[in-house]
């Protein structure tokens, strides 16, 4: 094989859970990884087995991060709540790994864009709060939690970008029509998040971080099952990779 490039970015990807790490379940992680790909970086998948001091070592050598979509969810423990039945249970080894990444791109400003479960971690970890089940709390008729990657065109929904955000820069437009595979979302942002996106619902459908410069763009659809096809879901990850390249080209200096 190849080595790629010294100049192209290299992309962080956790494994979506322990479970299909140590079962070589890759079918999912792969739809992240070809999407950076795609987009002219190089995707590193994440082991959630690491040390402390190895996913230190692997964070030092990246220039940004994806953090992927998963079936687990956030212990509630993390944004003082009591876990409520529909929560389901939690990935510890899918936690301490994403906690350590984005404490890391917060110290070194380097890009994340943070998918489904992924903007419910980059919440948490700012700080904020999570429904732990939209249907039990909001009631809407709008079908969030769906799992079908094939499934016809009625399954998605709308979303309402705000004037002026990187979503709607990236879209070219403050509506967009996303998919959608989630039971909980985020209730209260974490500091330094603005909410960039909602449904009709006033689900809260992206958020963007404003402490800084960086690039930190989080989505709660799944841009990476459309990122063949969609241009939306394509400019997210070429708007990472480019802020990733931007760092990179920084460090060098």
């Amino acid at each position: 094989m190849v080595a790629p490039p010294s100049h192209v970015p290299r992309i962080g990807v956790p494994y979506r859970t322990k479970n299909e790490q140590v079962t070589t379940k890759t079918d999912k992680i792969e739809k992240y990884l070809t999407a950076i790909r795609q987009a002219g970086a190089e995707p590193v998948p994440v082991s959630l087995e690491l040390s402390a001091s190895e996913l230190g070592q692997l964070a030092e050598s990246l220039d940004g991060f994806v953090l992927s979509g998963s079936p687990a969810d956030v212990d509630p423990a993390h944004f003082g709540a009591p876990r409520q039945p529909e929560c389901a249970a939690a990935d510890l080894d899918r936690e301490r790994t994403d906690f350590a990444l984005l404490k890391h791109a917060f110290a070194e400003h380097k890009p994340v864009l943070a998918i489904c479960y992924g903007i419910q971690s980059l919440n948490v970890h700012l700080g904020g709060t999570l429904l732990q089940d939209i249907p039990k709390v909001l009631g809407t008729e709008i079908d969030h939690d769906w799992d079908d990657e094939q499934a016809a065109p009625d399954t998605l929904h709308d979303a309402q970008f705000e004037t002026g955000s990187q979503l709607a820069e990236l879209n070219g437009s403050t509506r967009a029509v996303i998919n959608s595979s989630h039971h909980q979302s985020i209730q209260e942002p974490g500091r330094g998040l603005r909410v960039t996106a909602r449904a009709a619902d006033g689900v809260i459908e992206a958020v963007e971080w404003t402490g800084d410069s960086n690039w930190v763009v989080g989505v709660q659809w799944h841009p990476e099952r459309l990122a063949d096809k969609d241009a939306l879901s394509q400019s997210l990850f070429r708007g990472l990779v480019a802020a990733a390249a931007a760092r990179k080209a920084v460090a060098r200096t």
